[in-house]
């Protein structure tokens, strides 16, 4: 590949930053032992953490992780791996699978051929040369290893070290991988490092052509005993390169790490990110957090779509005929657990009117306490009617809305009702006319609303045989079902609203 000027300054400019940034990171020290300098590189083949902290200072910015740690050990210990590395956004996956684990495979007397694959072979090489950048001028790497750097075989995207027993090679996505051999070394390490792009996402047949070009061609470069293949990316898209590679081949390792548990926002990386970290990325965009973060995609709906969310201003909350809150119970506020969904949805004009609503993994008192808030809120005139499924656990519900209303000096006199009858998924689906008949509509103050984001993205995922969280729409077929009791227009009033609504959009 050859860069244009500017892209080949920039190379050069970014390269010796780097450089730069390596050599004043770490120092040697001048009165060491020849038992002691044994034993720090029998403690660095040893201990990947600490060679990070030793080698790496510059990368070292917080203590190795335990998945970090785990990746590397698996991968030294599998000559044949095949791990697709899944790891939440800001994990230091690229850091791990292109640069420290290669040298930790080189330090433990491995020949490591490298073949890096990018998304395109600008960013492959860009990739390659933090590994280069190590050998070149890292003074504890040339201190304890030598000084690796080859005249002559030095250049970006493809060098080899002075003991032939590191070469690295870059190319990008769907390049010819055949080739690929110094004498009679092929790569026997390859990294295929963030192929994802906004163009591969929305073109499955690209993808498909992307995992057939690594079955058949770039696996295919690697021979002899030692065939070692990582696939680092986070998963925010609901199809993907290495989501298909997982699907297609069972015995491949998925290595998911989730950055953060949603439900307390305690890191997965706790040495480098605090409680606080992923609570604000939330409040930033909760739908992005949970794609980048935790691998749960944005859902595009094939049943209920985003073209039949209307928003609105709403009525004066006064105005409403009835208001009513249901509440779909969740007990156990972990990551894997249902939904807290409490939905709130009042009736005008014959019509169903989204108000706001809390949706969240948590214990139940959170919902209450929400509830609380939320009621505490309203003019005195405006009455909500809060309901809650029966559970099996009637008694511990009974005794966390009693514990909240004296804490909170509050009633909410909320009512308990049967458990629906019928099957969920068919119940849900009974929304559906009234969204294709235009009779909901959606509070535009909330649009931005992260607990109604979530609740949105549940109903999109309402589709046969969904395996996603319904609990946001089961509560909101529960209200409206309600509602609709209280509407005594009947079907002939609802289609006479609805000629007049529409009538009323023309003349304006």
């Amino acid at each position: 590949m050859v860069l244009n000027k500017k892209d080949a300054k920039e190379a050069v400019k970014r390269y010796k930053a780097k450089l730069e940034l390596i050599k004043n990171g770490s120092t040697v020290n001048p009165f060491e032992t020849d038992e002691e300098r044994a034993n720090l590189i029998k403690r660095m083949q040893d201990d990947p953490a600490f060679m990070v902290e030793f080698l790496f200072p510059h990368y070292a910015t917080a203590k190795s992780a335990w998945f970090q740690i785990r990746l590397a050990k698996a991968v030294l210990k599998n000559k044949r791996v095949r791990r697709l590395v899944k790891w939440g956004r800001g994990l230091a996956k690229s850091v791990w699978c292109d640069t420290i684990i290669p040298i930790y495979l080189w330090i433990n007397g491995e020949n490591v051929a490298l073949l890096i694959v990018g998304n395109n072979e600008k960013k492959a090489i860009q990739l390659l040369s933090d590994v280069q950048a190590e050998f070149e001028s890292n003074p504890r790497l040339i201190h304890y290893f030598g000084n690796q750097k080859l005249s002559g075989s030095w250049s970006d995207g493809d060098f080899r070290t002075k003991d032939g027993r590191f070469i690295g090679w870059a190319i990008g996505m769907g390049q010819d991988a055949r080739g690929f051999r110094k004498q009679s070394q092929r790569p026997n390490l390859i990294v295929c490092d963030d192929l994802e792009d906004k163009d591969t996402v929305k073109n499955p047949k690209r993808q498909d052509e992307i995992v057939k070009w690594i079955e058949d061609s770039l696996l295919k470069t690697m021979d002899g005993d030692t065939r070692r293949y990582l696939h680092p990316n986070n998963d925010p898209f609901p199809r993907s390169i290495q989501g298909e590679l997982a699907k297609k081949h069972p015995n491949w390792e998925v290595d998911e790490v989730k950055a953060y548990d949603k439900v307390t926002y305690v890191p997965a990386w706790p040495e480098k990110y605090d409680n606080n970290y992923y609570r604000e990325q939330e409040e930033d965009g909760i739908l992005s957090a949970y794609a980048e973060y935790l691998h749960e995609p944005h859902t595009e709906g094939k049943i209920f779509k985003d073209e039949q969310i209307q928003w609105v201003k709403l009525p004066a909350l006064n105005h409403f005929k009835i208001i009513v809150g249901h509440w779909d119970i969740a007990y156990a506020g972990t990551p894997t657990s249902d939904y807290n969904a409490v939905r709130v949805w009042g009736l005008y004009d014959s019509c169903f009117y989204y108000i706001d609503s809390f949706v969240k993994q948590s214990k139940m008192r959170a919902a209450l306490e929400w509830m609380v808030q939320f009621q505490g809120s309203l003019p005195p005139s405006v009455i909500v009617h809060w309901r809650f499924e029966s559970q099996f656990w009637n008694d511990e519900v009974k005794r966390t809305i009693d514990e909240v209303e004296d804490e909170f000096n509050c009633k909410l006199n909320i009512v308990k009702v049967d458990t629906p009858k019928g099957k969920k998924y068919d119940r849900i689906l009974t929304l559906q006319p009234y969204y294709q008949n235009g009779r909901t509509y959606y509070n535009a103050k909330k649009k931005g609303h992260n607990y109604t984001q979530v609740g949105l993205e549940q109903l999109k995922g309402i589709e046969p045989g969904y395996r996603t969280h319904d609990d946001a729409p089961d509560a909101d077929e529960q209200a409206i079902k309600y509602l609709e009791k209280h509407n005594k227009t009947g079907r002939s009033g609802a289609m006479r609203t609805g000629k007049m609504r529409k009538n009323k959009a023309r003349r304006a």
